[in-house]
């Protein structure tokens, strides 16, 4: 047995502890479950955070794949006028060529249709598509009213004419197409 020491003033001191414990029992397993309580808590906060960054990248991925797919719309844009000038062209190259029967007309025409078959290609592989809106019913996100035609043949509303055609940039509408729309007979008039 290991021998005790005194110090003077020891007969004052308690032999025993009495002081109150803080930890308990109870405390170590309260404590356990509060920390398990903010681990999990915390847990699910970064598991949201996670998916927020998530949403954010593939929300940033689909803006930049639109960005790339529509950034030639301005450039096409330009481009429709000069094919509209090729169809008045080759539109006229065909009423003259009918008329005079010349050789010189007929192979003009024959190069301008070149022109627009090609100028048709390019726009095709830029994802541009041309549509024709006869017969089909107005629709004014794709079609521009020019006229309106008193038609007893064509339900009212319908497309009878066509003064340009519409282009679309992979779905979307670059221009719409200029059309006359029937109406009843009675409407002309007023």
């Amino acid at each position: 047995m290991p021998a005790l020491l005194y110090f003077p003033g020891m007969d004052d001191m308690p032999l025993t502890d009495d002081r109150p414990s803080e930890e308990t029992p109870e405390a170590p397993r309260s404590d356990v479950d509060e920390l398990r309580r903010q681990l999990d808590e915390k847990q699910d906060r970064l598991l949201r955070a996670l998916a927020e960054t998530e949403n954010v990248r593939r929300r940033a991925q689909r803006d930049r794949e639109d960005y790339v797919r529509y950034a030639n719309e301005a450039l096409l844009r330009d481009l429709i006028p000069v094919l509209d000038n090729l169809d008045r062209a080759l539109a006229a190259v065909r009423a003259a060529g009918r008329s005079t029967a010349e050789a010189g007309a007929a192979s003009l025409l024959e190069g301008v249709e070149l022109i627009q078959r090609e100028l048709l290609k390019v726009l095709e592989r830029a994802g541009v598509t041309r549509y024709s809106a006869v017969g089909q019913p107005f629709d004014p996100t794709r079609h521009e009213a020019v006229a309106r035609v008193p038609s007893p043949d064509a339900a009212p509303d319908t497309v009878v004419a066509e003064q340009l055609p519409g282009y679309l940039l992979h779905g979307r509408v670059v221009r719409p197409a200029l059309v006359a729309v029937a109406a009843a007979p009675d409407e002309g008039g007023a």
